[in-house]
């Protein structure tokens, strides 16, 4: 007996990789993920370490899951991985706040954003 197994969240020739609970504000994540959506995984690494945005370093070691997924989880081909999609969405938002002048309260918001990058195989054209 037992439950049936859970159907696949992406096709047969893609790998995804998840990261949750990252501290930064979707905005600023988008503007990386950006810079990677599309272009071929060894170039998106090499474009993430060379990156002088705070944030590249977490998306780089997403990035990096979402390959070794798709080598060791679903038997693709590294060299022909490509950044299929990088998309980022809301997470909680921390709220604080101080002090300020004649009594008033100054909101300071903390925002979390998650990343989820998938990234396919395709065949290079010869």
């Amino acid at each position: 007996m037992g439950k049936e197994k859970n159907p696949r969240r992406v096709a047969d020739n893609e790998a995804m990789a998840k990261l949750r609970m990252l501290r930064t504000s979707p905005q600023k994540l988008n503007l990386v993920a950006a810079m990677i959506r599309g272009k071929k995984v060894e170039k998106a690494l090499t474009d993430l370490t060379f990156s002088n945005k705070r944030v590249a370093q977490d998306v780089k070691k997403c990035l990096q899951s979402a390959i070794a997924n798709a080598e060791n989880n679903h038997n693709l081909d590294v060299d022909e991985l490509i950044v299929a999609e990088a998309y980022v969405g809301k997470n909680l938002v921390m709220k604080r706040g101080r002090p300020r002048a004649r009594g008033r309260y100054g909101k300071i918001l903390k925002p979390f954003s998650e990343l989820t990058i998938k990234v396919r195989q395709v065949e290079e054209q010869a």
